[in-house]
């Protein structure tokens, strides 16, 4: 009885309750039970959507993630924007990045963050979830691509999802 009343999804919980006192006409009692209501029972509804939680996640390492993908994403829009303006050729390449990660949101986070960087752009994930079509606008070689994940993205990754 008591798991149907709790919350599944704390931190969904906290901010559409935040949200809706934002978008409410004030903070008044109609407003904090119905967001309280409002709080607890999308998070309910929605609970079949959710990808299971991964087991442990060192999240201290993300803000080292993060920086490093802002950093590239800003070297990567004047490396997209030098090759835009140079008179040299793009050499576009799809590649099938073999991938070491295995949970769902592992994969999603190097996905997205593939994607967020300029000049490369996640395709699809294989069925299997072992293989990822990577789009690169700019690459030498397939394995150069790779190698870049790899280090860059992937093995941070893997380090926070042991």
């Amino acid at each position: 009885m008591l798991d149907r009343l709790s919350f599944p999804q704390p931190w969904l919980s906290l901010i559409l309750f935040v949200t809706w006192q934002f978008l409410s006409d004030g903070i008044s009692g109609g407003s904090v039970v119905l967001g309280l209501l409002l709080a607890w029972a999308i998070p309910q509804l929605t609970q079949g959507f959710w990808p299971e939680r991964p087991s442990f996640m060192r999240f201290w390492l993300m803000p080292r993630y993060l920086a490093r993908v802002i950093k590239d994403i800003i070297v990567a829009s004047f490396q997209v924007a030098a090759l835009i303006l140079s008179p040299r050729q793009p050499r576009p390449a799809f590649v099938c990045y073999p991938l070491e990660l295995e949970h769902p949101l592992a994969i999603s986070i190097l996905a997205s963050t593939i994607s967020l960087t300029p000049g490369t752009v996640s395709v699809d994930v294989s069925d299997d979830q072992r293989l990822l079509l990577v789009h690169a606008l700019d690459a030498e070689n397939d394995q150069q691509v790779i190698d870049a994940i790899r280090t860059r993205y992937e093995q941070p990754l893997l380090e926070m999802f042991k």
